[in-house]
């Protein structure tokens, strides 16, 4: 370096807070404080002080289980977006769907030829099913699940169902492939189970649709009050088509939105 030239201006918390925000973006689950001050090495005073600013400007929103990107970040086409952007997108979409409907809301994702539950949000007075049986083993049993069997191609769905068994996890469970198919090929955009994952519980799952996306947002109710009728099921499309939407579908063609 030359005598004529200056060394640049760095601001340390910039720094810092930027380095904040790249961690949530590339996380695939909400942060809490304490794990970010861990990861970078901050006093949990600072992390907290940096937190606080991030979500005041909408950098960073804070969930019940952790930080998550805010609402000033832009949609990204989930391609090229950070896990934490998907996150976030989804998180909010779930939000949304269990403050307008009171039940806890699920968003499930099939990837690399698997199903994985991405996120859920618990309502106060309709808490989450207990997950016993991961949704690698239990798509048959879930509306979430048959939802996305039934966007697979054939090809796809065939395969699937050739790797999992079909654990009967109640007796309502649906455990031979043809019945299962059968169901599937009879769906009207949406899926629905009762008391076949758990007994007392019901779902019901509307697709998402978005590039390199296949996708399914549910909802849960105790059986006993579960109704699933015309405004249910248009409620759960609507908030599909928004966050397909917010994930990069063009709005023409994104098979969120169907007749009841």
């Amino acid at each position: 370096m030359t005598s004529t030239e200056a060394e640049p201006t760095l601001i340390g918390s910039v720094q810092r807070a930027l380095r904040l925000v790249d961690i949530v973006a590339n996380s695939a689950r909400p942060l809490p404080v304490k794990t970010l001050a861990s990861i970078t090495g901050l006093t949990p005073g600072t992390a907290y002080n940096l937190v606080r600013t991030l979500i005041h400007e909408g950098y960073l929103a804070n969930e019940p289980d952790g930080l998550v990107l805010g609402a000033r970040f832009p949609t990204f086409r989930t391609e090229i977006a950070p896990r934490g952007v998907f996150l976030a997108r989804v998180r909010a979409a779930l939000r949304d769907v269990t403050e307008e409907l009171g039940a806890t809301a699920y968003l499930s994702r099939y990837a690399d030829g698997e199903m994985h539950l991405v996120d859920v949000v618990d309502a106060v007075r309709s808490p989450r099913v207990e997950l016993w049986v991961g949704m690698d083993s239990s798509a048959h049993a879930t509306a979430l699940g048959k939802q996305i069997l039934t966007d697979l191609t054939c090809e796809e769905r065939l395969d699937y169902l050739s790797r999992h068994r079909l654990q009967e996890l109640t007796p309502r469970t649906i455990s031979d492939t043809q019945t299962l198919l059968s169901q599937l090929e009879r769906s009207q955009g949406f899926a629905v189970e009762r008391d076949e994952y758990s007994i007392g519980n019901s779902c019901v799952a509307v697709p998402v649709a978005a590039p390199g996306v296949t996708a399914s947002l549910a909802i849960s109710l105790p059986s006993e009050h579960a109704v699933v009728d015309g405004r249910l099921i248009t409620q759960l499309q609507h908030a599909a088509r928004r966050l397909s939407l917010q994930l990069g579908a063009d709005g023409i063609g994104s098979g969120v939105e169907g007749d009841f």
